[in-house]
């Protein structure tokens, strides 16, 4: 894939909440959105949000997002393979297909590759080398826009230290695991840098037919310089990030039969043999801040730029089964199976029967913009007020170049036919996007109240490159009020309460009849922390007048409609969210530290509907939305000595429904066929177990079992088959910093 040029930032973030009085004397943190305190005093912000801090993110050493979000509330996600390459993530019940619905950042800036025009996020930054991972839901992801009505996800990279420092951690494992990550910075006067590397790999924990490598390899670059200085009354300091990323996976969308999975569900069938990932991100921000102690402004320069080349299996010849039939029914499509597995050939006495189509996806875009931030405190009326604003004027674009491909199947081998290409699918899609918010919090007595409101106004373009006179432009505007609030009854306890307009924007291509998703989204709870016990309990309502979702190939699959979004009316979604922590010494050497973490969540659609959508085809009022778990619970235990660690993580996500409708027939006679009607996934209970011991100056050992109980269920069939969750993987490191 060509390397392309990057481009520019200028950054800046709210300024920080700190936690406590030793962060307060340390300088200003550009990539935190907000510095949340778990442990030393109330939380008194409104709103729900959680922090994941460094130390909490080192306890088990998680290189996938997925297991990382599995200790914060209210989080729903659907795997895919097994070691989060392509993350599936929803908050409060929106789907977590590709992780479209709600706001992805790093370090306060939009990193998704095109979060207006395809909000999917094919790309998704190597956790690895994060330092903090920060959720918000409800009004208090207001400022962080444009999907609003789930929340917004942060992920903080390493910051640029005041004094020398720097580390490395190395690990193997099982399945060919190794991850080499190393960073390195100092100070010269105002002067300081930052660089850092990650190199994560796997040959993967499926079997191949044929043999073969099912796993990854990606590669993670980050620099960072910043210039500190004074001037007008203002601490200041300027930053350029410079970051790259590439991967290369063998991944696949190809499931196994439920036969062949109960038989071995690491199973890869033969048809699968060329699939191929290749991607390439870049990003350049530029960031200027200025504060000092009651006002701050920040101030971001981006530029993303994201490729991908995706080659896979997307059909057969000479059949009008889809691959999700024939997984589903081997014995009606027993010709067509037969060749997936590589038990027959395409080639069959000098006649073809059955091809297989694999097609490459591939996609350039790029997402910029320019970003102002600020905070302002102040006393009006013997009134605190904190007021937050911002705007950002953000531009993106998705550029499609699709095409498929001949290969045979010949004696268990996926063979290409040379000359064989042919053009799918050329388009763009663009949105201009302006958008600003303005909120107040407002300090009276005991009660905080914030009320604010959110503006985005986007101008949106389409253009089929095959046809030219096949475009469209369109224009959104819409604003978001929202009112939130914290009541403290006393120094430990407090209640919390907010409402406000949550919205999901239409992609460019999307004619008039697809309105925008649009909710009201209610939340009420309280917060308990005396600084040995910490607990939140938070229930949420969200009332949407129009839910809406679209079809691709992660989730439809061969459907004709890819692409396509589609309107599913008035849905509630609502639930209810827990956390509790303690620390529990047993002697002077010894604390046992524990947590628990549980979600309830229910959805129901209002009215029926008759939807070509392959997920929803004809509902009833009542359905529940599919690839949502009622119940999800987390439980963390540890043991930990002033040298050693063990901790012990045991997760539970009940089943999931596959489909929310059921097959119809239009008044016209066509028949809208949903596959997995009354299909659930597979409820999990994984077992997770870590362990660490500091060897004084000489750094640290860990270990680590994820899975330890070796547990296999399916975690979907979408788009074709049954696929398994990960296996037990066993690894053992080394991390030595200064």
């Amino acid at each position: 894939m060509k390397k392309t040029v990057l481009a520019v930032a200028i950054a800046a973030v709210v300024t920080p909440l700190h936690a406590n009085e030793q962060s307060k004397k340390q300088p200003t943190n550009l990539e935190h959105i907000q510095i949340i305190s778990h442990h030393d005093r109330l939380r008194t912000e409104s709103g729900s949000a959680t922090l994941l801090t460094e130390v909490e993110l080192e306890k088990f050493e998680y290189d996938d997002i997925h297991r990382i979000l599995s200790s914060v509330p209210g989080v729903n996600i659907r795997e895919e393979d097994g070691y989060g390459l392509r993350p599936n993530i929803g908050f409060r019940g929106v789907t977590p297909e590709r992780s479209k619905k709600i706001t992805i950042l790093e370090d306060g800036v939009l990193i998704g590759p095109a979060p207006y025009s395809a909000p999917a996020a094919y790309y998704f930054p190597v956790t690895t080398r994060m330092t903090a991972v920060e959720v918000f839901k409800g009004p208090a992801a207001i400022k962080f826009g444009p999907q609003t009505v789930a929340g917004t996800l942060n992920m903080v990279t390493r910051q640029v230290p005041d004094l020398q420092e720097g580390g490395i951690d190395i690990a193997t494992g099982q399945d060919g695991y190794q991850k080499m990550h190393g960073y390195y910075g100092n100070a010269f006067d105002d002067v300081s840098f930052l660089v850092e590397g990650v190199h994560l790999a796997a040959d993967g924990f499926k079997d191949l037919d044929g043999g073969g490598n099912t796993g990854f390899d990606k590669n993670d670059l980050l620099a960072k310089v910043r210039y500190q200085f004074n001037g007008a009354g203002f601490e200041q300091n300027v930053q350029l990030k410079l970051s790259y990323a590439d991967e290369t996976s063998h991944e696949t969308y190809l499931g196994l039969t439920d036969s062949d999975f109960s038989d071995n569900p690491y199973r890869r069938y033969a048809a699968t043999q060329p699939a191929l990932m290749e991607t390439e991100h870049q990003q350049i921000m530029l960031s200027h801040n200025m504060h000092n102690s009651a006002f701050s402004l920040t101030t971001r320069l981006y530029r993303n730029d994201y490729e991908r080349d995706w080659l896979k299996l997307n059909a057969l010849g000479n059949t009008n089964a889809s691959l999700s039939a024939i997984l589903a029914e081997p014995q009606t499509y027993q010709a067509e199976y037969a060749v997936i597995t590589g038990e027959r050939n395409s080639v069959v006495s000098g006649e073809t029967s059955h091809n297989l189509v694999m097609g490459t996806n591939a996609r350039e875009y790029y997402s910029q913009g320019l970003q102002l931030d600020g905070t302002w405190q102040f006393n009006l009326f013997d009134f605190d007020h904190k007021l937050s604003f911002g705007a950002r004027y953000h531009q993106d674009e998705i550029d499609r170049s699709h095409f498929e491909e001949i290969f045979v199947m010949q004696d268990g081998v996926a063979e290409h036919i040379v000359g064989s290409k042919y053009d799918t699918s050329h388009n763009i899609e663009r949105t201009d996007a302006l958008a600003v918010y303005i909120e107040d919090a407002i300090t009276l007595d005991k009660l905080t109240l914030t009320a604010g409101v959110r503006g985005e106004f986007m101008d949106m373009h389409y253009h089929n490159k095959a046809n030219l006179n096949d475009w469209q432009d369109k224009k959104a505007r819409i604003w978001l009020p929202g009112i939130s609030g914290f009541y403290q009854f006393s120094d430990s306890a407090g209640m919390l309460f907010g409402v406000h307009q949550g919205f999901v924007p239409s992609s460019p291509q999307q004619g008039n009849d697809i309105e925008l998703e649009k909710s009201v989204n209610y939340e009420f709870g309280g917060r308990f922390n005396d600084g040995i016990t910490q607990f939140e309990m938070v229930s949420f309502f969200n009332d949407y007048s129009n839910l809406k979702e679209s079809c691709s190939q992660s989730n439809c699959g061969d459907d004709t409609l890819l692409d396509t979004e589609f309107n599913g009316g008035a849905v509630h979604v609502y639930g209810l969210e827990s956390q509790f922590a303690q620390r529990y010494p047993l002697n002077m050497q010894l604390e046992v530290p524990y947590s628990v973490v549980y979600t309830y969540t229910k959805s129901e659609f209002q009215q029926e509907i008759f939807s070509d959508f392959v997920q929803w085809g004809h509902v009833k009022k009542g359905d529940e939305l599919p690839y949502l778990p009622t119940h999800q619970a987390t439980f963390n235990i540890g043991l930990n000595s002033d040298n050693w660690r063990v901790n012990v993580a045991f997760k539970y996500v009940s089943s999931m429904k596959e489909a929310a409708g059921r097959s119809w027939q239009s008044d016209a006679g066509q028949q809208v066929d949903v596959p997995l009607a009354g299909i659930k996934t597979d409820s999990a209970s994984v077992i997770d177990v870590s362990a660490s011991y500091d060897i004084g100056q000489f750094g640290r050992i860990y270990a680590k079992i994820d899975n330890i109980t070796d547990e296999v269920n399916i975690i979907s069939r979408r788009p074709y088959g049954a696929r398994p969750s990960k296996a037990r993987q066993f690894s053992i490191g080394y991390k030595y910093q200064f």
